[in-house]
């Protein structure tokens, strides 16, 4: 039976879609993976700030891994998101929060979403994939998503989220051969976002702009450094008459455009 958050989820996110030329949403990383305290709040907090029409998130949600801890947390998550719970929310599943049957019957309880799934806002339609318990994209994801896109090919704004950036190693070597490529350049995607890595990325491939999501609150890795893409922080999109903006956020109050970003950190 699905959560009460699930349920006033499901009822927000249909009032809030209207079909708009111009609209606002945010981005968010991951909040888990040796979570920093606070993090993931002060990011909801500056988020909210902006009045986005709706917040997606690319997975790990909860620290996870073992079923005897998933639902205490995923209760937890429902009391943390109490402050926004009128800003709809699109969840993604990463490794952190489904790793198990269990564990996935309690993301789609909690979540109100499926594993994957789709939704329009506007002139946009965004396609979520679940690659939690693989490092690539499976097959019958890769089959959800084509039969997804070609219902969906006359929508002018495409998005795929998926946790895992499957597509780094071919995105970094400009290699377009794999399948999830060639399924963006068909159906005219424009970006394919992911998370999982804690890191400000940015690759552009045959028009297709694929972007690893700056952290929310799992913990940095590397050099920390800010201009390497090491930074807690959020995405604004902003999307005028099909035309996506994508502003980078971090906590201490930079903005930069997407072009700033590349394939290691600020260009």
């Amino acid at each position: 039976m699905p959560s009460r958050i699930a349920l006033l989820l499901a009822v927000l996110i249909a009032l809030a879609a209207e079909p708009r030329d111009t609209f606002r949403f945010v981005i968010l990383g991951d909040r888990t993976g040796g979570a920093a305290p606070g993090i993931y709040e002060k990011a909801w907090q500056q988020a909210a700030a902006l009045d986005p029409a709706f917040v997606l998130t690319v997975g790990d949600t909860i620290e996870g891994v073992t079923d005897a801890v998933a639902e205490p947390q995923w209760r937890q998550i429902e009391t943390v998101l109490v402050p926004w719970i009128k800003i709809p929310h699109y969840f993604a599943p990463g490794n952190h929060d489904v790793w198990s049957e269990a564990s996935e019957e309690l993301y789609e309880k909690y979540s109100g979403h499926p594993r994957h799934y789709s939704f329009d806002y506007g002139p946009a339609h965004f396609t979520v994939l679940d690659n939690s318990r693989t490092e690539d994209i499976p097959e019958s994801e890769l089959a959800f998503l084509e039969a997804d896109l070609k219902a969906h090919a006359a929508q002018p704004v495409k998005f795929i989220v998926s946790h895992r950036p499957s597509w780094v190693l071919k995105a970094l070597l400009q290699d377009p051969d794999f399948p999830l490529q060639k399924l963006a350049r068909q159906y005219g995607v424009q970006y394919v976002i992911a998370g999982h890595i804690h890191q400000m990325l940015h690759y552009k491939l045959d028009g297709v702009e694929y972007v690893s999501m700056p952290s929310a609150g799992g913990h940095l890795r590397d050099s920390g450094k800010y201009e390497d893409g090491w930074f807690f922080g959020y995405t604004e999109v902003e999307v005028r008459k099909n035309e996506p903006i994508l502003r980078i956020h971090d906590l201490q109050g930079h903005v930069t455009p997407l072009t700033a970003w590349g394939a290691a950190g600020l260009r």
